[in-house]
């Protein structure tokens, strides 16, 4: 359809030519309410930004000759770091004479991958960082959207509880 005869359409019908694919040819343009068309792709953005999921990642420090009981604590925090949807950077750092033996590091990291395997995945391979050496952990993604979809559900329905009970 030519161009001036479009705008007189639109004209006639209240509306506006709206190019919505400029790069198509020809171009494709929609009569509607510029406004309203505005509006609803600023909620649209505004609703994905909301639903967006915030990565955090939680950092758990462990020493090289680590007690057996304070592995089991730390490898309990990294549990809950990962139940909760978090990712978790596991670093064992080295001192003095421990640099010479990175292989330990590295079986001590595996060890707890092992460990918390049902949990999450080895995201970052264990790697020398200087005195350092970093291993990173996600957990497993349909466990993270399931702890997701219990918090807002439990959220909504804590929220509905809320409202039914009478003012104190």
């Amino acid at each position: 359809m030519p161009i001036g005869e479009a705008l007189r359409l639109a004209q006639d019908s209240e509306l506006d030519l709206v190019e919505v694919a400029p790069m198509a040819r020809p171009p494709v343009v929609k009569l509607m309410d510029y406004g309203k068309f505005k509006y609803e792709a600023a909620q649209k953005a505004r609703e994905a930004r909301r639903n967006q999921a915030l990565t955090v990642i939680k950092e758990m420090r462990l020493r090289l000759k680590i007690d057996p009981h304070d592995y089991e604590t730390k490898k309990g925090h990294v549990e809950r770091f990962l139940k909760g949807g978090d990712k978790v950077k596991i670093t064992v750092m080295f001192r003095g004479r421990e640099q010479s033996r990175p292989e330990m590091g590295y079986k001590l990291l595996q060890r707890l991958a092992g460990d918390v395997a049902d949990l999450g995945v080895v995201e970052s391979n264990p790697k020398q960082d200087g005195r350092n050496m970093v291993m990173v952990i996600a957990p497993h993604r349909n466990q993270a959207a399931t702890d997701d979809a219990r918090r807002s559900a439990k959220a909504e329905k804590q929220a509905a509880s809320e409202e039914q009970a009478p003012p104190a």
